[in-house]
């Protein structure tokens, strides 16, 4: 007992040190009346190139995350736009102290010992890296891709599973991947569950032997370390083509894809959505390429996981629709009802529609608008919940280990789900 105590106040203390970048960070709720205040915020986040956790819309408040010394400037040119604003957390470094804290002690807790990843905690890098290998030891179905190298030197893993070595040509190919924004750290689970539940504890069987599946856990995983080891809410990858002295760098991988690159994001290293010098420029992202292209024939459903939100988003970002639109909304419903049939009472029901009308803004350049124009059938982007704890404390991005599991339990209902239309609709076609 002493010696738990002992590290948890060890783990405090660095926890301290840690976030001081943080210490004094305000993050605010905005709420908005109408599409034009909406625009006017989300310029205004643009303009100020501020953190924005997610955009206001009339019917949804938004988040925005304001150093200590623009809150006067922030409160002003809100207060301008004609919305509403109130603070959520006064000093964001404490809540970010008390997610290490949560999280160093349910690591502490943990005892699963069969050599499988727990979920009660969130895993590093490496110990995923680890893993993957495992598995691919372990398990007959099971192969370890090594895809290349991150712009920092770091292997960049998949699992490809399947009881015939993908050699099989009747069977549907479904790629998920998480962590392509590195602070969004429940992601991670929702990717290692599936995983688990296609190859440790198969409860499906049909989805094994009737689905070649490619797993991609951390497709960010030098902004996934720099996240834990040096600034939380890091959400680029680490690439300094671009540099701005020592302060600006990185790109926004999900701005770097070809598709409608560079119209809507932003051309600032600065930014948060900063799109890089030209498509597939990171190594990261031409690695996703490159897997959806060499299984383009047979690739059916592809889902990029993020959060927060609790949303299912689809193509395209600048409001366009794609040919198949209203099949992207059905069985994007039928994920989203298996995902709320499950899902914890105190979360909002998912949302379901095209990304830019569901957020309200456009983007270009994103990962599941490439892989829909390519002409793959199904391509999503998974919104999770941002979980709030018995305090009604506002997460966002940070994590309660609390929600781990569970996020990976009910994100995985709704890749059943589409995995099961999958087998519907390619079996009626072959």
């Amino acid at each position: 007992m002493y010696k738990v105590a002992l590290l948890l106040a060890i783990s405090f203390c660095l926890a301290l040190a840690k976030h001081e970048q943080y210490n004094g960070f305000v993050l605010y709720e905005v709420k908005v009346a109408n599409d034009q205040q909406a625009r006017q915020v989300h310029a205004l986040g643009n303009e100020l190139e501020l953190d924005v956790w997610s955009d206001a819309t009339p019917t949804r408040p938004g988040l925005i995350l304001v150093p200590g010394p623009m809150r006067q400037l922030f409160e002003r040119e809100i207060t301008a736009t004609g919305a509403q604003y109130e603070i959520q957390v006064q000093n964001i470094k404490e809540m970010l102290d008390m997610e290490d804290q949560l999280l160093a002690a349910a690591e502490l807790r943990s005892n699963r010992s069969d050599g499988r990843l727990s979920f009660d905690t969130i895993h590093r890098y490496q110990a995923v890296d680890d893993y993957l290998v495992e598995l691919g030891e372990k398990y007959p179905t099971v192969t370890v891709v090594s895809a290349g190298k991150s712009f920092e030197g770091r292997d960049i893993k998949y699992l490809k599973v399947s009881t015939t070595n993908f050699q099989d040509s009747s069977k549907p190919v479904i790629m998920i991947q998480s962590l392509l924004h590195s602070r969004e750290w429940i992601t991670l689970p929702a990717t290692l569950y599936a995983i688990e539940k296609l190859v440790v504890d198969i409860t499906d069987t049909d989805l094994v032997d009737k689905i070649d599946w490619i797993i991609l856990p951390i497709a960010n995983p030098d902004g996934y370390e720099f996240s834990h080891t040096n600034t939380r809410f890091w959400r680029k990858n680490r690439s300094t083509g671009h540099m701005v002295g020592n302060l600006c760098l990185g790109v926004d991988l999900n701005r770097n894809f070809d598709i409608n690159w560079g119209t809507l994001s932003s051309n600032s290293v600065c930014s948060e959505t900063f799109h890089g010098q030209g498509p597939f420029s990171e190594p990261e992202t031409a690695i996703i390429r490159d897997i959806v292209q060499e299984h383009f024939n047979r690739l059916e459903l592809y889902i990029d996981i993020h959060s927060f939100g609790s949303m299912i988003l689809y193509a395209y970002g600048n409001r366009e629709l794609p040919p198949n639109a209203l099949t992207l909304q059905v069985v994007g419903v039928r994920m989203a009802q298996a995902i709320d049939a499950v899902k914890w009472p105190t979360n909002p029901n998912y949302l379901v529609g095209n990304s830019a009308l569901i957020i309200n803004y456009m983007d270009s350049g994103s990962s599941n608008d490439y892989v829909q124009a390519i002409g793959i059938p199904l391509s999503y982007c998974y919104e999770l919940p941002a979980y709030r704890n018995i305090n009604n404390s506002v997460y966002g991005f940070l994590v309660d280990p609390d929600f781990i599991e569970q996020a990976g339990y009910e994100t995985w209902q709704g890749i059943k789900e589409g995995a099961r239309f999958v087998l519907e609709y390619y079996g009626r076609n072959k």
